[in-house]
């Protein structure tokens, strides 16, 4: 349970990936109400994406100014499901779309010809760019595919009343060995640590390590860590590089200073 707090206050501290709708062309859900404690029963495990939505729905449940409709709606033709909507809720009065996303970004200027380009997941599958095609091709034109009237009319909703936000929070990490850059269309306050590549890795042989588990990616560093030894860590490190994983990781320097950090398996 206290992991499950300290991964909620992770998420609370999480800024939205970009505060301009103009930098996106999709706006931002303005959520005010920050409770500080959760204690909602979750169902066994759940995935870092969906454990996300639970502490967005925490949210909202909390904010007297949201009625939730209802959530994780499939659109379905016959047994083919065309997507789902996260969200429908009124905020104010006023009908909501809502898509949730949560994300792990590297910076990697290797990649495309734009700063938007340059940040790719650390396994690079996927991308901001991809991301935000998919919300705005996909996920947010479902709200108006016919098949989905139905559901907005038995919740009393005309389509064209409805606005659509998104709550869009992301942690962003930068080469090591750039760490002082600062990005014009993004939220810099999203930047969390940085990222090395396997032969930068005895630069830290000096330092401490944890590997956290992937729903503990979004708390904050913890000081009192179970931290292992450069060499411990190197033993846990090799097994998911050949996997051609990039595991998150805690560091702590022999001066107590703390950072989070990826390494990554490509070159």
């Amino acid at each position: 349970m206290k992991n499950l707090i300290l991964q909620y206050l992770g998420f609370l501290n999480t800024p939205a990936l970009w505060l301009d709708a103009t930098d996106f062309g999709i706006t931002q859900i303005e959520l005010n109400h920050k409770v500080l404690s959760f204690n909602t029963a979750l169902e066994p495990k759940i995935r870092l994406g969906k454990l996300v939505e639970r502490f967005v729905s925490f949210q909202l449940t909390h904010d007297k100014s949201c009625t939730i409709l209802t959530e994780n709606i499939q659109i379905q033709d016959g047994k083919l499901t065309l997507g789902e909507l996260d969200c429908l809720l009124k905020q104010n009065n006023q009908p909501v779309h809502l898509e949730i996303v949560y994300k792990f970004y590297l910076y990697d200027n290797t990649i495309g010809t734009s700063e938007i380009d340059h940040w790719i997941g650390p396994n690079r599958k996927d991308s901001l760019n991809q991301k935000i095609s998919k919300l705005k091709a996909k996920q947010l034109p479902l709200l108006y595919h016919n098949l989905t009237i139905p559901v907005l009319e038995k919740l009393d909703l005309q389509v064209e009343e409805i606005q659509q936000r998104v709550c869009f929070k992301a942690q962003l990490f930068v080469p090591w060995k750039n760490q002082n850059k600062t990005f014009k269309s993004i939220n810099n306050s999203c930047i969390k640590g940085f990222y090395i590549k396997q032969n930068e890795i005895e630069q830290f042989a000096d330092c401490q390590f944890h590997l956290p588990k992937k729903l503990d990616w979004l708390m904050d560093v913890l000081t009192e860590a179970s931290w292992i030894s450069f060499k411990e860590f190197m033993t846990q490190l090799h097994p998911i590089i050949a996997l051609k994983r990039s595991p998150l990781c805690w560091i702590k320097k022999p001066n107590s200073e703390t950072q989070k950090c990826f390494i990554v398996w490509w070159e």
